[in-house]
């Protein structure tokens, strides 16, 4: 009975091309009513088939319709449904971003804190000028008449604090050392040991001879015997003397003494005379002002570091060339970068080699001279000699300081050989073929990418090519004045 039921439950169902489950609950309550008839223990019992059937059909539509409107009001329509995929997919990534962002943050400040203590530095010499242990040009202005200030914090390790700042009328960078003074020592890129005082010498009761005497040794060793060696010492002594009474304080001699352990202020001090160095504008201890270069890097933009991320390198190279100075302008800035070649290669005071010959360590001013930015990284060619012989070596990479001064590693010995493979000539003509080949006039493009590559192709020491060198450079000289002579940015 209830099988031919259900044959015509599917038949129904077929017509209606909606086929039912035998577990739909209201499909079983109709059959079961269905039975119950059948069975006669309703009172439709003594009913007809058809009737009953009929009445199970009229109960079961009836069931399914309610049935489907309660399952529809149930079942979330599908753009709900969506939406609520979406809320959440919002919910998520806007979490993550605060999450990221809040990390980003955190990192920022904590690098920020760390390298950027210039409140720290001045209470530090202000206090330690207040006692009467040091002394100098920029001291008054710094701790006691407030005219001397810290602007933009522009360090990038934490124990060389860097600020740009103003000083009266001029504005300058202020360069501070934190905790540590860095020695000259090769062997470990720059090596940084901490002393108990960075101005515990002279003594007391130091003579001014002898004191001449400790400035003398220590420029023999800094940068080789030199023939004008008591020339440069009287070039400090009068640096030391900022009051210019003719007599050397033992506060001045302090900080004197301080900043020579400096390679950046003693390169200030032999280069003062030269256009392409900035000026020195004073000093306080081993805390010293010099002259603001104001277009700065050579070229290129500055980018955030998660931007860089994202550009490759051939485009990144196209894009510092974008935000450029018109080419005239490029060619006299180039000429400055080959002076300043000419200027600490083999200059008044000794050899300097230049280790890092990278656009963000120099800079130019309003008429586009040349000005050295960053010249911590140009060093004695005599202290470098000698530390590279004392270097241990397995491999080339073993003997490289910078980015730019490599020697030669001797596998015999395993000891690195003093002589740099590549002279700074080369290293500068590397660093200005993009920039001077960018937008270069059509008439010398051919013959100025020629020089370059052959300026680029030098070997070995300057001494040994010194011929070469000196023609190579002022071919180069020539080529670029030549063309620019006749326009007002000449």
């Amino acid at each position: 009975m209830i099988e031919s039921m259900l044959a015509r439950t599917e038949y129904i169902d077929d017509v209606s091309r909606s086929p039912l489950s035998l577990y739909d609950p209201p499909h079983l309550s109709s059959l079961i009513y269905c039975s119950l008839c059948y069975s006669g223990q309703v009172g439709l019992g003594r009913t007809s088939h058809m009737v009953c059937s009929h009445r199970w059909l009229l109960d079961y539509n009836k069931h399914r319709c309610r049935h489907n409107r309660h399952w529809e009001q149930d079942r979330k329509p599908p753009s709900l449904a969506r939406f609520s995929y979406l809320h959440m997919k919002y919910l998520f990534f806007s979490w993550l971003a605060v999450f990221v962002g809040s990390w980003v943050v955190y990192v920022e400040y904590s690098s920020y804190s760390e390298l950027c203590r210039g409140h720290e530095c001045k209470n530090s010499i202000c206090d330690k000028y207040r006692k009467g242990v040091i002394d100098g040009s920029a001291c008054s202005s710094l701790c006691e008449k407030d005219t001397l200030y810290l602007g933009k914090c522009l360090s990038a390790k934490p124990n060389n604090q860097v600020y740009s700042g103003g000083w009266g009328d001029l504005e300058g960078v202020i360069k501070c050392q934190m905790e540590e003074i860095p020695h000259y020592n090769l062997g470990a890129e720059m090596e940084h040991r901490k002393e108990a005082s960075p101005f515990n010498k002279p003594t007391k009761g130091t003579s001014v001879e002898k004191f001449k005497e400790m400035v003398l040794s220590h420029l023999k060793t800094k940068v080789g015997e030199q023939a004008n060696l008591p020339d440069l010492v009287s070039l400090v002594f009068s640096v030391a003397d900022y009051n210019k009474d003719g007599l050397i304080s033992l506060p001045e001699s302090r900080s004197m003494w301080a900043l020579l352990q400096l390679n950046e202020f003693l390169l200030a001090i032999v280069l003062q005379d030269r256009e392409h160095t900035p000026r020195l504008l004073g000093f306080c201890g081993d805390l010293f002002v010099i002259e603001k270069v104001p277009n700065a890097p050579l070229y290129g933009i500055s980018l955030p570091w998660v931007v860089e991320l994202w550009i490759p390198a051939g485009v990144r190279r196209s894009m510092d060339q974008w935000f450029t100075p018109s080419w005239p302008r490029k060619a006299k800035i180039s000429i400055g970068l080959l002076e300043l070649v000419e200027d600490v290669f083999h200059g008044t005071y000794g050899s300097f080699l230049m280790c890092d010959v990278s656009a963000d360590g120099f800079g130019y001013n309003d008429r586009h001279d040349l000005k050295v930015m960053d010249t911590r990284h140009i060093v004695p060619e005599a202290t470098f000699q000698k530390a590279m012989r004392e270097r241990r070596c397995d491999m080339e990479e073993d003997c490289l300081y910078g980015a730019d001064c490599r020697t030669s590693c001797d596998l015999t010995k395993h000891r690195c050989t003093p002589e740099v493979t590549q002279p700074n000539l080369a290293k500068a003509c590397g660093a200005l073929k993009d920039y001077l080949l960018n937008g270069a006039p059509s008439d010398i493009q051919e013959e100025l990418e020629k020089q370059l590559y052959s300026c680029i192709a030098l070997k070995g020491s300057a001494e040994q090519m010194e011929m070469e060198h000196s023609l190579i450079l002022n071919n180069l000289k020539t080529l670029l004045w030549k063309k620019i002579s006749h326009t007002k940015d000449s």
